[in-house]
Order: C-alpha cells, then structure tokens, then sequence
C-alpha cells in the first residue's frame, strides 16, 4: 500500500471516529499515531491539520505537544533503589544530557520548519484572502449591476402589466363586440334557414304542380290525339263513300247534267268538311305545342330549382360577390365545381363593348360565353361560374360600373 493510500485510509478512520462522536483531541493523538508509528513520518500541524481537517493553528500544537508527553511518559523507565556505579552514572548523565541536546537541537529544528510552513500557509492564507476580497468587490459590483438590471426589468415588468391591463381592456371589447356579432350571425342564420324551408316548402309544391302538369299533359296529349285520329278516320269513313259517289256521278255525267250539278254541290261539300277537319287538326296541333312549350318551361324552372338547392343561396350570392371582385382563383373555382351554378345569372351586356348580350354555350361538359358583337369569349370553363368569371376578367379595362356577374334568384 502506498503512502496516498496509506493517507486516505486514516481520514476514513478518523471520519469513523468523527461520526461516533470522538473529540477533536482524540482525533488529533489518533493521526499522530498513524503519522509516527505506521508511516515513521514526524507529526506536524500541517499533517495532522490535513488529516483531521478540525482546529485551529494554537489546538493542534498542544495536541502534538501532549502525543510527545504521552510517549515520554510510557519509555520512562524507574530505577530502583539498587547500587549504580559512579563512573556509569556520570556516563548516563552525559548520554542523556546529549540525548537532551539533541532532542533539543531536533525539536528546533522542527519547529522552524513548521514556523516556515506555518509562514507559507499564512502567506497563502494572505493571497487567498485577498483573491476574496476582490471576488467578493466583484461580487459587489456584479450585485450592484444585477440590481439595476432587476430594478430596470420590475420597470419593464410594471410597463408590460400596465399594457397588459389595457390588451386586456380592449380584448374585453373586442370580445363583446365579437359576442354582438356572432349573436347577429346566429340570427340571420336562422332566418335564413327559416328562408330555406320557406323555398323547400315552396319547391316541394312546385314539383307536385310539375307533376300533376305533366299528368294533364300526358293525358291531354293523349286525349287530342285520339281526337285526331278519330277526326281522320271520320273523314275517311265520309270520303270513301264520297269518293264513290263522285266516281258514279262523273260516269254519268254525260246523259245527267243534274246528277252532274248535284256533284259538284256534294264534291264542294266534301271539300268544306275536309278544311273543318284539316283546321281542327292545326288547332289540335297548336294547343299541343303551346302546352309542350309551357312543360318545357317548368322543367328548365324545375331544373333551375333543383340545382339551387344544393347551396344556401346567401352563400351562392356571397361566392358570385368574391367572383365579382375577382378575389377567387382558377384553383378555388375549380375547387366550387357547377355547385353554386343554378344561382349565376348571365351579365345583361358585354363589358367590352357594351352592346352585345352575351350567349352561354356548353359543349363537352365545358362552358363557354361569347358576345356575338365583338366575339369576345370566355374561353371553355368547367362551370358557370367560371365561365362568367373568365368572361369578366380576359376584358382588360372593364367599365367601373359593369353588372355583378350573379344573383340569387
């Protein structure tokens, strides 16, 4: 084992005798022990100081002191009473009075190498201290410095809680007026929701009007051309027999010039009948078509319905606005689809010549707006709304006061 070794194992020792509560005393005699008998080294204060690490620079000599007593006190040897010779007494007088000496000269020894320890560590106790004291002014001054910085921080602290309070005053109004808002929101929502069951109520009546229309028609249709079938078959039922007659009559015209008259007065007839029969079948005819255009209306109107109900119309007016405005792209109308195209109206005139009325045209599922005066077009769209949309924004000055591309209807 080596001498650290050696070291570190007494201060474990002396821990041990610490915790169990032995005196700084015993502590001391405990290290000079070890110091002397085991490790043959001479106790010092430095040594038995950095071993104990307890007391002061007056304790610790007084300790090593009362080792040194100790040990003088256990090598004493009494001498009896017996008869020692004089010339060895005076010799054992002189041994021990250079024992003496020398005991003496050694212990000067030590103790002015423990004087210039002693010296040593005072001067660097000195420069320690010193190296305090300028920590401690830089600590000081680091002190002083943190205050400030703290004092200036509790200001800003102060001047964000003044802002604080006054983000939070006008958050409280914001928050009030966002209330007012929503609750007006909710309202005309649910007007509008009550619009929309007005509409859905009124497009149900449509479609069974619709229905109950094309059930006439159907019927209509049929009954006028049964009408007219049996107008023909009556006509051709009269004119066979007419014809007949007018056959016979013409054979015997040459020798009866009365069946001849008679004739002619029944072909004449005939004639009348036939333009009765052709005239009601026009009429027949006409009323069929003007009812056919009357169905062809109401299912463009119905069409028209139907594809409005796939979007509130407060929201279709709102994109037809954004589009007017120009603030949708291409992306975002083709992200909308032909959804809101049952509440796009066509503009009345074109904004680039301000004559002609534009026509839509679809071809290909694509859509198309051309003005017929001066063939500015739309380009194909993939929706109504887009078509209006492209039609507005390829005229490169339109006029300040063109139409909105679309209403609700």
């Amino acid at each position: 084992m080596n001498l650290d070794q050696e070291r570190q194992t007494i201060r474990d020792e002396l821990e041990t005798m610490r915790t169990q509560g032995m005196r700084r005393q015993d502590l001391s005699l405990h290290a000079c022990k070890r110091l002397f008998f085991d490790l043959g080294i001479r106790p010092s204060m430095a040594a038995v100081r950095d071993l104990t690490q307890t007391g002061s620079a007056s304790d610790i000599p007084k300790d090593i002191d009362h080792f040194w007593e100790r040990i003088r006190n256990a090598s004493r040897v009494k001498i009896g009473a017996g008869a020692i010779p004089k010339a060895l007494e005076d010799r054992a007088g002189e041994l021990l009075g250079a024992l003496f000496e020398e005991a003496i000269a050694q212990a000067k020894m030590a103790l002015d190498s423990e004087r210039e320890e002693i010296h040593a560590q005072l001067a660097v106790a000195d420069q320690r201290t010193r190296d305090a004291e300028i920590r401690r002014d830089a600590a000081d001054e680091a002190i002083r410095r943190s205050e400030a910085r703290a004092e200036a921080a509790w200001e800003r602290v102060r001047a964000l809680e003044a802002e604080l309070s006054s983000a939070t005053t006008h958050g409280n109004v914001h928050r009030e007026g966002l209330q007012m808002t929503t609750r007006r929101l909710e309202q005309e929502n649910e007007a509008l929701r009550q619009r929309l069951e007005t509409e859905q109520t009124t497009n149900a009546g449509l479609r069974d009007r619709i229905d109950a229309l094309h059930v006439e028609l159907r019927q209509s249709t049929e009954h006028y051309a049964q009408q007219i079938k049996d107008a023909v078959a009556e006509a051709e039922r009269r004119v066979k027999p007419m014809l007949v007659e007018l056959d016979s009559l013409r054979t015997m015209a040459a020798t009866y010039q009365s069946g001849v008259r008679d004739a002619s007065r029944k072909e004449f007839e005939f004639i009348q009948q036939l333009a009765a029969a052709k005239a009601r079948g026009d009429r027949l005819d006409a009323q069929l078509r003007e009812q056919s255009d009357d169905v062809d209306a109401l299912t463009k109107e119905v069409a028209a319905l139907r594809g409005q109900q796939g979007m509130d119309p407060a929201i279709a007016a709102l994109l037809c606005s954004l589009v007017s405005a120009g603030r949708l792209t291409r992306e975002e109308l083709s992200m909308i689809g032909t959804a809101a195209d049952g509440h796009v109206t066509l503009p009345a005139r074109c904004p680039k010549c301000e004559e002609g009325e534009p026509e839509l045209s679809q071809v290909d599922h694509c859509f198309e707006l051309l003005c017929p005066e001066c063939e500015h077009s739309s380009g194909p769209g993939e929706s109504r709304l887009a078509a209006v949309s492209q039609f507005l924004s390829n005229n490169d000055r339109a006029a300040p006061s063109a139409r909105p591309i679309g209403a609700v209807r």
